[in-house]
């Protein structure tokens, strides 16, 4: 396509914007719940298009994919574990469509819900399932895999070395952080920052990060310490519109765009390179974001 490679751009000290939440967007066009929202990207290209290309118009470089949960183990629970390659490249073509040539398409693969630790399934099992979805995201014009809300490390290593081995995609590894009583930051599966940036930039990628559980605030912290440990290492942070709450029945996330985008300084100082958002936050949010990227 001509132009650079997202590590390239980064070089170069420029702070990219990435897009939002796009389970948030997806409820908004009609997915109902029960619904796989993976599929849409089959059965409502145009919908699913659309979402891509409102972030881009709200100044995103870079947009992610409908294509979270569409490894087969999870849409093993829709019965579409054989359409897995169908779903991958219809959404990485979507997304390519709304970007065009200039703008970059980071596909989304999060985890598959099994557990190494449990027995669930084996290294190779899980190297298998993410070759199969990395390759049908390049085939349908990707240009990284983000993958994503990890909390695992044995199974983001499977993703990132799956990618690495079959495809020619910059690879985004990024971890989902809760704060424990101590104060500290861990995966579920125990993981600090440092370790699983560690681990996921030992085995090839790219890029690493955070995304969704912490809202911006929060994302500052764990920032600085991924940056203290790793000075060299690009960035990439999406985090929440705040810590959702309930109301009637819903998670309502608080944050505001302006109050994101009062937070892009501090995320910046930190050492963030990419920054963007998770659940709860629209193309409005994008749009504050960038527009503080800029001002700085």
């Amino acid at each position: 396509m001509g132009k650079q490679r997202i590590t390239d751009v980064l070089k170069t000290g420029k702070v990219m914007v990435s897009d939002g939440a796009w389970g948030t967007m997806l409820y908004q066009k009609g997915l109902q719940p029960g619904e796989c929202p993976d599929e849409w990207s089959l059965t409502h290209p145009a919908e699913v298009e659309d979402i891509a290309r409102e972030y881009i118009a709200a100044g995103a470089d870079m947009v992610e994919t409908n294509s979270f949960g569409a490894n087969g183990y999870k849409l093993a629970h829709y019965g579409l574990q054989d359409k897995a390659a169908a779903i991958n490249e219809a959404a990485a073509r979507a997304s390519r469509l709304a970007a065009g040539n200039d703008r970059y398409v980071i596909a989304s693969a999060g985890p598959t819900g099994k557990l190494l630790l449990m027995g669930d399934v084996t290294d190779d099992d899980l190297y298998a399932c993410f070759k199969e979805q990395v390759t049908a995201l390049e085939r349908g014009g990707a240009d990284a895999v983000c993958i994503e809300t990890m909390s695992d490390a044995g199974e983001a290593i499977a993703a990132i070395r799956a990618a690495k081995e079959n495809t020619r995609l910059e690879i985004i590894a990024t971890f989902t952080f809760e704060k424990t009583a101590q104060g500290e930051f861990r995966t579920m599966m125990g993981l600090s920052p440092v370790e699983a940036a560690g681990r996921a930039l030992a085995v090839g990628a790219d890029v690493v990060g955070a995304n969704c559980g912490n809202g911006m605030e929060r994302m500052v912290e764990i920032t600085k310490e991924i940056r203290a440990a790793f000075p060299d290492a690009y960035i990439l942070i999406h985090a929440n519109a705040g810590l959702p709450a309930q109301v009637d029945g819903k998670d309502v996330f608080p944050e505001t765009p302006g109050m994101m985008a009062a937070l892009v300084q501090p995320l910046i100082a930190a050492g963030a390179n990419i920054i963007g958002g998770c659940c709860g936050t629209t193309p409005a949010h994008i749009e504050a974001i960038k527009n503080a990227v800029r001002n700085l």
